[in-house]
């Protein structure tokens, strides 16, 4: 069976690409940074799987006036793959074409390469997919552009675009662009792309809650204290702080990333595996939740660290040129939501991200309630099922167990799966990769859709327009650390009980 049949099986319900389909992928925005470090270098990791469709012709779009070969020159520094020969026969299938992105012209040039490409195919059925890899300014005037000039309305034709985040400010800004792009297209065509949806574990939740009989009983208020689910880089923002003071890290992280993984916690179990179903479920998820106000929050935003080890470290959010002196945008965010349904009533979901931090760390932690009786001298944690994303895939337990030895003392171990130690040689698709290839199969499953993205900003506009009018300041954490200590407290407050008594290390390969 060829490599894209195997996939499509288990990925799409829709027939494969016939060998008389030609499918033109194009990239607007291709001469960006989002372009060359993820989407022509996902498009290349597919190429060289043969995972891509052979008939599949690839065209950057951009203002710029470029070759292929300087699209390639700026590319090629971030593909994984490094053999000459693989780059030179992927680039040898994308073409360049200028053009602004609010007028026909360029549009009707892209319109006559793509049907270029299509006759020298010689096939009827056709395939047109647009990556729009831009800021959403312009995603109106361009899918308008598209849907005039480059779309196909035919039995023996398909088209799709993807729009990046942020979709939206708040939840007025969103519904407007949302209104504007489903004016033009149906919302079978638009894949609204979150990338954390496509992170090997990310996509594990559903196989780990619904196909374990384990799991099912216990994935309920009755037995689960409370929901962690943490996100950390340990770099600030500097060089691009003009873009991140617009929008923070509620805007950043919390509203779009954060808010995927909690729906698949907590989600019902859908119908089927079908992308309607799994959305559905979701939505669910999120009308249960109520808006977020101010004391449901913890802010902070990094100062430089004297004793940091990189002059990085030394410079804190406002010593970027780009950052106003008296900003008030958090780069630190702890928050606790609450679902009012019968599976999760009264179980605090709490979601905390930041920048300049301690670590490196994607993490869902899922902390069971006390022991109900321990009659071994209090020493029983509480049991915790951790799943980490990144770095480091796995999925570990943290559970008691008798101390080695001559003693009859509990104490924290845990069952471990940590992927790279249990599955030998593996490749790790990226996110980007994963996602790209569902866009171009036509499987919605791991795309937001409209009201799923309704509800989201729901739950965080009111928040949102207090901290644009600076109703809450944020509190300086220095650059390297946990964050905001406060942060600590208002967990522990919400139910989280902190053992300190075990930490998991997974062995680098």
């Amino acid at each position: 069976m060829e490599a894209l049949e195997a996939i499509q099986n288990g990925a799409a319900s829709k027939p494969i690409f016939s060998k008389d389909s030609c499918v033109v992928f194009t990239v607007l925005g291709a001469s960006g940074d989002l372009a060359k470090k993820k989407i022509f270098p996902s498009l290349c990791n597919l190429f060289e799987k043969k995972i891509l469709p052979p008939t599949c012709q690839i065209i950057g779009y951009a203002r710029s006036s470029l070759t292929t070969k300087q699209l390639a020159d700026k590319s090629n520094p971030f593909m994984k793959a490094k053999n000459k020969d693989v780059l030179s026969s992927f680039w040898s299938h994308v073409s360049y074409v200028s053009g602004t992105y609010d007028t026909p012209d360029g549009f009707i040039k892209l319109n006559e390469k793509i049907e270029e490409l299509e006759k020298a195919h010689g096939s009827e059925k056709r395939f047109r997919l647009f990556y729009l890899a831009l800021p959403p300014s312009v995603f109106i005037p361009v899918c308008t552009q598209l849907k005039h000039n480059c779309w196909l309305a035919s039995n023996n034709s398909e088209c799709r675009v993807i729009v990046e985040k942020p979709f939206g400010r708040d939840l007025d800004t969103s519904n407007e662009l949302s209104q504007a792009i489903t004016a033009l297209f149906n919302e079978m065509e638009i894949y609204r792309i979150d990338h954390y949806l496509g992170k090997e574990m990310v996509l594990n939740l559903m196989i780990l809650r619904f196909g374990n009989e384990l799991f099912r009983s216990v994935w309920n208020r009755e037995r689960i204290a409370c929901v962690v689910i943490t996100f950390k880089e340990p770099f600030g923002t500097y060089g691009r702080g003009g873009y991140f003071d617009t929008n923070g890290i509620v805007r950043d992280v919390m509203q779009n990333h954060l808010l995927q993984i909690l729906c698949l916690v907590a989600m019902e179990r859908p119908v089927s595996v079908d992308a309607s179903d799994i959305r559905d479920e979701k939505v669910k998820v999120l009308k249960f939740i109520k808006p977020l106000d101010l004391d449901d929050v913890v802010l902070g935003q990094y100062v430089g660290n004297p004793d940091g080890k990189t002059e990085d470290s030394k410079l804190g959010y406002r010593d970027d040129p780009g950052v106003p002196n008296d900003s008030k945008t958090a780069t630190y965010a702890c928050a606790k939501l609450q679902i009012d349904n019968d599976r999760w009533a009264g179980v605090p979901f709490i979601m905390k991200c930041g920048k300049a931090m301690n670590e490196r760390k994607a993490e869902i932690r899922i902390q069971f309630r006390d022991t109900p009786s321990d009659i071994f001298g209090g020493n029983c944690q509480r049991n915790e099922l951790v799943i980490r994303v990144q770095p480091n895939e796995a999925v570990y337990c943290k559970m008691n167990v008798k101390s080695p030895g001559m003693t009859f003392a509990a104490e924290e171990s845990e069952l471990n799966l940590t992927y790279h130690e249990r599955f030998e040689d593996i490749d790790l698709p990226d996110a980007y990769e994963r996602l790209i290839l569902d866009f171009i199969l036509g499987t919605q499953t791991n795309f937001v859709r409209t009201d799923e993205l309704a509800e989201a900003w729901r739950i965080f506009t009111p928040l949102l327009h207090k901290l644009d009018a600076g109703a809450k300041c944020p509190v300086d954490y220095p650059y390297g650390s946990r964050g905001v200590a406060a942060a600590d407290e208002f967990i522990r407050a919400s139910g989280f009980k902190f053992s300190g008594t075990y930490k998991w290390k997974a062995e680098k390969k």
